[in-house]
């Protein structure tokens, strides 16, 4: 058998931390338990952001807008639920149940998912809208698109996975972008113009009116969970050898390229960067 592995260029990967800004937060079981850490991403400045007991697991972390907040998912309590929590981990809340929310772009609302629907919530009022209608099963990884107007989500039927577009404020049925492939986790470039979706195997961009579908991963191992940089000049991804992991975060040119090792260490998922 041929072992496909991911080569990476130690050289390139030095000359290219001077361009990469901001900082990533993401799930990790190093610490034994899923925790949420964040890390340059020049690859500085690691740190754990949430602390909890053995019966527990935090992940799906997201940034804010302003970057001073992140929602994540989390199990303490016994029940699965929607938390924010300050930029350096302090302040933590829990919101309602649920899990995979994301911002609205304005930050007064949140997309997610409770068990087999997608819906918002208001986070002042607590009113909550639902957005998938019957006839759509296992709805997952909504995500608000930057002018508000648009949630992007996936469903998955026994003949597989595909993407969908859905009016935020429910005026209208969902629409097939696409499914073929496994397609999930869809998530938006920040103008707009791209949505970085996952299939069984690799990462890849499509637009919304579903043209310009091209992989941006074609390596081996498995690769998940993409998401753009701030300046959508990078985007970052997890890494395994297989769909068991160990998973690892690697960053690489939005416009195609040499991936960059970013993360090592037990297994690192569900990066956001800001």
């Amino acid at each position: 058998m041929i072992r496909c592995t991911l080569l990476i260029v130690a050289a390139a990967a030095t000359g290219f931390a001077a361009e990469r800004t901001g900082r990533i937060v993401f799930s990790s079981n190093r610490s034994d338990q899923w925790r949420i850490w964040a890390i340059n991403a020049d690859g500085s400045g690691l740190k754990q952001l949430t602390q909890g007991t053995a019966d527990d697991n935090d992940i799906d972390p997201v940034w804010s807008p302003d970057g001073k907040s992140i929602l994540y998912t989390s199990t303490r309590g016994g029940k699965p639920g929607v938390w924010r929590m300050a930029a350096d981990g302090s302040k933590t809340e829990r919101i309602c149940d649920g899990d995979q929310a994301e911002w609205s772009p304005d930050a007064s609302k949140l997309v997610l998912r409770r068990g087999e629907t997608i819906l918002t919530r208001d986070l002042a009022s607590g009113a909550e809208k639902t957005l998938t209608p019957d006839g759509f099963p296992h709805p997952s990884g909504p995500a608000w698109s930057p002018d508000g107007k648009t949630i992007a989500f996936a469903c998955r039927w026994d003949a597989g996975n595909g993407l969908w577009l859905v009016p935020s404020d429910g005026s209208g049925k969902p629409t097939k972008l696409y499914d073929q492939q496994g397609a999930c986790e869809p998530h938006w470039s920040p103008d707009g113009s791209l949505i970085i979706y996952e299939t069984e195997t690799h990462i890849a961009t499509i637009a919304p009116d579903g043209a310009k579908n091209r992989l941006v991963t074609h390596f081996g191992g498995v690769q998940r969970y993409g998401r753009f940089s701030p300046d959508a000049k990078w985007i970052v991804f997890c890494q395994g050898v297989s769909e068991r992991g160990p998973w690892e975060l690697y960053l690489i040119p939005a416009a195609g390229g040499t991936p960059v090792k970013l993360t090592e260490d037990g297994s690192d998922m569900y990066p956001d960067w800001k």
